[in-house]
């Protein structure tokens, strides 16, 4: 598939074979970058803005560090289940929240040659 320079959500998240759980309007959001982690402090004060962030945490506190960070959008890898609650809260703050099956490793490695 041809891509652009900058790769959006939407972009990303066929390439990852991943659902869109929330934030429909807002695919095309442009992706800059990456980050990986669990700690929610620590991704605060280390995720940038424009950044695919990839975790296995789904409370609705996830959803003030990604607009805190302003992130492009949440990566839940695994299949890991999203609680509804968070969701909700997602789409209230138009924060896109992506699911899917692969490992955060896998993700990553598919996501690396095109960040």
């Amino acid at each position: 598939a041809e891509f652009r320079e900058t790769p959006c959500v939407e972009e990303l998240a066929d390439l990852l074979e991943a659902n869109v759980m929330t934030g429909s309007d807002y695919e095309d959001r442009e992706v800059t970058g990456c980050y990986i982690g669990d700690l929610l402090s620590w991704v605060m004060g280390r995720a940038k803005e424009g950044d695919v962030w990839i975790t296995i945490m789904t409370n609705i506190n996830v959803i003030g560090v990604a607009v805190l960070a302003d992130v492009a959008c949440v990566l839940i890898p695994e299949g890991t289940p999203i609680e509804e609650t968070t969701i909700e809260k997602a789409q209230q703050q138009d924060v896109i929240m992506l699911s899917c099956q692969k490992s955060a490793y896998e993700c990553a490695k598919i996501l690396a040659p095109r960040l």
